[in-house]
């Protein structure tokens, strides 16, 4: 659990670290008299207790920040847990634990199950006095968000059966538990909203944005060890529960993980770059007052450890709303919104897929193209490009697939020139990025 700050969203500097007393961001949580959060999981494989995924909002009802996070043991033992404070930095006072999985005949009674279903319920939850991971959800990985109505969520769950959604009392930061029990609801865990069948799918994260009338739900799927494939998928929708397509307008619900969501990024290289980035993933999404979007995640390199950073990187929207992420993390740079010349765009460029159908340690290839002034694409693949007028929004052409997307101009991430570059989503739910050479 590390708290830490930035005035230019690259440089972060450490407040708190650890799993122990001597971690500042709380007053209570790991004290010696206070072992509630982890009185129904216990200890992790490796005799210590594991803390994960804080989210952080500010709850005007409350007129509290809230830290929402999770503690867990197992693959499917967990539970949520929140903590509250009067400045957004801490410390956090341990307020309670309102949310468990992973739970079978003789540790349910530890758990608020019966509290708020009114009943147990074996044979729905832990059939065979086995809980029922592939199709309800391990309780981690919470984040909050107020709807375009005012109304708070909170989307959590890793792997297992999926990711849910609850909608919460403002008043409380407590769950309603306002539906009944049906087709992908539940009293108890609320809403599935995509996985299942203990698919890789955690960190989720929705980002309502009223420019668009979209909320933008992120997810990681694969490991997040370097070469576990981590990385960024996309789906969205109209409403805070769903339902949640991606660029096909398929949601996932079952088959294959690979085939549902945007990839937004996975391992990758380019020019400016001392190694290759690894496993990106488990993100969150700023919309910030100047309406610039951001995604926030952490991630991985080439380099054979399992050394990890937070990296920054500016989103934008494509014609057809969906967002597209900057190939190289944010040092600044704003886009212009009535686009670029024939010059600035046309060239050579290395460009980088991102495959929807892996989900591996593959590292994606860079290929050199040409975008011509008469608009057709040459070199490692052939095709056709364009450009709206006045504005930033490109699309390009490449086999059967067509990419959308913006051009823009930033800084590589050593710093050392600043560089015409594209992103763009395909239909067929792959990115692409371009840098120019």
């Amino acid at each position: 659990m590390d708290t830490a700050y930035s005035t230019d969203l690259r440089t972060w500097k450490t407040l708190y670290t650890g799993v122990n007393e001597n971690n500042k961001m709380f007053s209570n949580l790991f004290s010696k008299s206070n072992y509630a959060p982890f009185s129904y999981v216990g200890k992790n494989s490796d005799g210590s207790y594991s803390v994960w995924a804080p989210d952080v909002m500010y709850n005007p009802k409350m007129k509290k920040w809230v830290q929402y996070f999770c503690t867990t043991s197992t693959f499917i033992k967990s539970n949520l847990c929140y903590a509250t404070a009067d400045r957004i930095e801490g410390p956090y006072t341990y307020k309670g634990t309102f949310l468990y999985s992973g739970f079978v005949s003789n540790t349910v009674s530890k758990t608020n199950l019966k509290a708020i279903t009114g009943g147990t319920d074996g044979n729905r939850y832990y059939p065979n006095n086995n809980y029922d991971y592939k199709k309800f959800p391990n309780a981690i990985d919470p984040s909050v968000f107020y709807d375009f109505n005012g109304r708070l969520w909170m989307v959590y769950g890793s792997w297992s059966g999926g990711i849910y959604i609850l909608e919460l009392n403002e008043s409380t930061g407590l769950p309603k538990h306002n539906i009944n029990n049906g087709n992908n609801t539940d009293k108890y865990f609320g809403k599935k909203l995509a996985g299942g069948n203990h698919q890789s799918i955690e960190g989720p994260y929705i980002l309502p944005h009223s420019g668009t009338g979209y909320y933008y739900l992120f997810v990681s799927y694969g490991g997040l060890t370097s070469n576990g494939g981590y990385q960024i998928r996309m789906f969205r929708s109209k409403n805070p529960d769903g339902p949640y397509v991606d660029a096909r307008g398929r949601q996932f619900m079952g088959g294959n993980n690979a085939d549902y969501g945007v990839k937004v990024m996975g391992n990758y290289n380019l020019p400016g770059l001392s190694k290759a980035y690894m496993a990106p993933g488990h993100n969150s999404a700023i919309r910030d007052n100047d309406n610039k979007v951001y995604l926030v995640y952490h991630t991985r390199f080439n380099d054979g450890a399992e050394y990890h950073e937070p990296r920054v990187h500016q989103m934008f929207l494509n014609q057809d709303g969906w967002l597209c992420a900057a190939p190289y993390a944010y040092s600044g740079e704003t886009i212009s919104p009535t686009g670029y010349n024939m010059n600035d765009m046309s060239g050579s460029y290395k460009i980088v897929f991102h495959y929807h159908t892996k989900v591996n340690g593959d590292i994606s290839n860079n290929y050199t193209i040409q975008l011509n002034k008469n608009y057709s694409v040459s070199g490692k693949f052939s095709g056709y490009w364009g450009y709206t007028a006045r504005t930033n929004f490109m699309h390009i052409k490449i086999g059967n697939v067509t990419y959308k997307g913006v051009f823009l101009k930033q800084m590589d991430e050593a710093k050392s020139k600043t560089l015409v570059a594209f992103t763009a989503i395909g239909d067929n739910n792959d990115s692409i990025w371009g840098v120019k050479v």
